[in-house]
């Protein structure tokens, strides 16, 4: 009988079988020697051959005698794989005799060159492998040196097509394999917004908390990649908030300490951004504690953050929409506040919001000394006029800016003073500074579908 590569794994399981495998009885016929033999040719096997001895590997060997050759078919298919000029199935199908390779695994010589976008198309024909078979090709992939952003491609490309329709074991086992997979994996080759839906799925699952958590570790130092849309998850089902906000807190932990990457200015003003917009998304939600309010407004350093607008916006949202707060619980949100970094327009409101406690508001002195700031810096033409006022430079002299601070006037009495001394010239109307905007509206934010 011939053996060829699609009936070898049968022969083999026979063998195995009818006990026509030991060495040490001449009376019975033995096998091995012969499906040895064959196996020295396995480098002239084409693409479809090894794929089709793999998928007998797999379904039929159960003897640990047997597992050197389905390695052997393993090595074979990954060192295919990874040969340079291998970029289709039709290429690798052509003739027996057109590729001869050599069988030596041990060399560290590197595939990378070879793991480029025309190479995907290998994705489809091993969606075949069962969980345990596809751990043990991913590792060897990677003992070859394979690029790591195609093998997170394929992870997430197998996760999808193998848990559409599954039975909830299956897709649980499945997820288990490709999250061991990943941390295996350089964290900078792999997709955010992937890892972000495989935890969406880990989730719907039920999955244990240290799979969730395997998860986070890999999303955490990737926090600066994504957009909101990612962070806006449900809130489980034992809380009555909008929002799972431990799970963000969590994410932020983690950006700071969980990751080997620098922490550079431009990432953190992304993280920064994220978080601010997080704060008035969740801040209109009634059942978000004045505890987990303040951790989230905490979280982040007071240096990373350049502007408080934001988070002035986010606090005056929660502190009218839980009227409800002590005293003291407004000022142990509200005082986490720096109004330098706060605009003008701004400044102004929290001067008159009646809401806030008073321990949180600005001093007169402050708030004077930015109005006068203010009307300075939207006209350059008054800084001429002052001059002309008090005959001295506003530019750069301490003494004329403490002077004009003392008159203590308002802002509608200092420029009512200015057009009375311009003899009726009408003096320009002064524009609006800071981009933001307060709004009365309250509103609940909707759950991501």
């Amino acid at each position: 009988m011939e053996i060829t590569p699609f009936n070898m794994t049968l022969l083999c399981s026979a063998a195995h079988f009818l006990e026509m495998e030991c060495d040490d009885c001449p009376a019975t016929p033995n096998l091995k020697p012969h499906l040895e033999k064959f196996l020295e040719g396995i480098r002239f096997w084409t693409w479809y051959e090894l794929l089709e001895a793999l998928k007998q590997c797999q379904d039929l060997f159960s003897s640990k005698g047997y597992l050197a050759i389905l390695h052997r078919i393993v090595d074979h298919l990954i060192e295919r794989l990874a040969s340079p000029g291998i970029t289709s199935p039709n290429t690798c199908s052509s003739s027996r005799s057109s590729f001869q390779f050599s069988c030596d695994t041990s060399s560290n010589k590197s595939w990378r060159n070879n793991c480029s976008g025309t190479t995907w198309w290998w994705f489809e024909h091993l969606l075949f492998l069962k969980t345990d078979l596809l751990d043990k090709v991913i590792r060897t992939m990677i003992s070859y040196d394979f690029d790591h952003g195609v093998l997170s491609r394929f992870l997430f490309y197998y996760h999808n097509s193998t848990c559409l329709g599954g039975v909830q074991d299956e897709k649980i086992k499945t997820t288990k394999v490709v999250i061991n997979i990943l941390l295996l994996l350089d964290l900078r080759s792999i997709s955010c917004k992937d890892l972000f839906n495989l935890n969406r799925t880990a989730i719907s699952l039920k999955m244990s908390r240290s799979c969730i958590n395997k998860i986070e570790s890999l999303i955490g130092p990737l926090l600066d990649q994504t957009t909101i849309d990612y962070i806006l998850l449900p809130s489980p089902r034992s809380k009555d908030q909008a929002y799972d906000v431990d799970f963000v807190l969590r994410l932020i932990h983690l950006f700071f300490f969980g990751g080997s990457f620098e922490l550079t200015s431009n990432r953190l003003k992304r993280v920064v951004k994220m978080m601010d917009l997080f704060l008035v998304e969740v801040a209109p939600d009634p059942h978000l504690k004045p505890c987990e309010f303040e951790a989230l407004i905490t979280v982040l350093p007071d240096t990373a953050r350049e502007s408080h607008d934001q988070l002035y916006i986010a606090m005056d949202m929660y502190v009218k929409v839980h009227a409800g707060l002590s005293e003291r619980e407004k000022i142990s949100i509200c005082c986490t506040l720096n109004h330098e970094k706060l605009s003008a327009e701004l400044l102004r409101h929290l001067t008159r919001n009646m809401v806030f406690p008073s321990e949180a508001k600005p001093r007169a002195y402050v708030t004077r000394q930015s109005r006068m700031k203010t009307l300075l810096q939207e006209n350059d033409h008054l800084k001429n006029l002052f001059e002309a006022m008090f005959g001295k430079s506003f530019n750069k002299n301490v003494e004329v800016r403490e002077d004009v601070e003392r008159r203590s006037y308002d802002a509608e009495e200092l420029r009512g003073d200015l057009e009375g001394m311009q003899s009726g010239a009408q003096v320009g109307s002064l524009k609006k500074s800071g981009t933001h905007i307060m709004s009365n509206a309250m509103y609940l934010p909707k759950l991501c579908s």
